[in-house]
């Protein structure tokens, strides 16, 4: 999957913090052990004088260098299996004073088969979950906390399903897209009032996919706009640079969640750029998340119809219906 190096900088960032606290418990450990014990501080001198006398024997052309090799070696498991001895003694296993490492597959170097350890995804999704938090709204959305009580049961119309018939299965389709994550190209349009829950949903999603370890990117569309013209327009090189990097991750991400459609400035460069976005993700079979609070019609007469016809085509729309819920909440 893609990363973001801001974020991923920050994952290294922590499992070297960890493996510096690992070498500095390695080293507490060793001082209260020979501290108690003065012989094992002579058997590790030993043992570092060992290595010492194994590199130079392992560049020497020495006649005889099979034999030393092999006494060295039965002198270093003879001072191994003393030190355990001593360990015990001290009520301790035989390795406690061995290297200590958080993952045993990387050894805290978080590479693995030239590739990210799963230690190293799992730091990231953590950062990337504490990005998700500073851009959503609350920092606590989750489906278990969506609470379908609050729409009416009343319907609009006769023979119409009520607001909680329709948002039950709204939310059943958004938990079912989160839960067959990664293993799904589709795309979903929400589409609703104000307060109705769709920031909410998405977060919810978006949540449960970094939970995986996916990479989820959430923008609102007035900012991924500017991203792109920022990158487009720009004569600052840094922000040019920092802007195509947005555009990259955009595009690039696993889960991408377009948030407010229809409250970017309207430009031919905006709309342009939104068709890059949905295009492109369409054909790299991408799954995108766009809320916005146009209709049908609405999303007809401000965007082309090439967008138009992507969104209607490709997307399954999925309708917010209600009274807004922060106004329930004041009342």
């Amino acid at each position: 999957m893609p990363y973001d190096g801001k974020l991923l900088a920050r994952a290294r960032e922590a499992l070297e913090q960890q493996s510096r606290e690992n070498k500095l418990e390695q080293a507490r450990r060793i001082d209260a052990m020979q501290s108690r014990c003065p012989e094992l501080k002579s058997i590790e001198r030993a043992m570092t004088r060992q290595m010492a006398e194994l590199a130079r024997l392992t560049l020497s052309r020495d006649s005889e260098l099979s034999e030393k090799l092999a006494r060295l070696e039965r002198d270093n498991l003879e001072l191994q299996a003393r030190r355990a001895e001593l360990l015990v003694g001290l009520g301790k296993p035989i390795d406690y004073l061995d290297e200590i490492v958080s993952c045993p597959i990387c050894r805290d170097s978080g590479v693995y088969e030239g590739r990210p350890c799963a230690c190293l995804k799992k730091l990231y999704n953590r950062e990337l979950t504490k990005e998700l938090s500073r851009l959503l709204q609350h920092g606590d959305e989750s489906f278990e906390r969506f609470e379908l009580s609050l729409y009416g049961d009343t319907p609009a119309a006769p023979g119409a399903p009520s607001p909680r018939e329709t948002m039950t299965m709204v939310y059943k389709t958004c938990r079912k897209f989160a839960d067959s994550f990664p293993g799904t190209s589709a795309n979903l349009l929400f589409q609703g009032g104000t307060g109705l829950g769709k920031t909410f949903l998405s977060a919810c999603i978006a949540r449960a996919v970094a939970d995986k370890g996916c990479s989820v990117c959430y923008e609102a569309a007035a900012t991924a706009m500017e991203a792109f013209e920022t990158q487009k327009f720009s004569r600052d090189p840094e922000a040019s640079e920092a802007a195509a990097q947005r555009v990259r991750w955009m595009l690039d991400c696993d889960l991408l969640i377009l948030d407010d459609l229809g409250t970017e400035f309207s430009t031919a460069v905006s709309t342009a750029a939104l068709y890059s976005l949905v295009n492109e993700r369409l054909v790299a079979q991408k799954p995108t998340i766009i809320s916005t609070n146009l209709t049908d019609e609405e999303l007809q007469k401000r965007y082309s119809p090439q967008i138009f016809s992507r969104l209607h085509g490709e997307y399954l729309r999925l309708p917010f219906v209600g009274t807004d819920l922060r106004q329930k909440g004041k009342r």
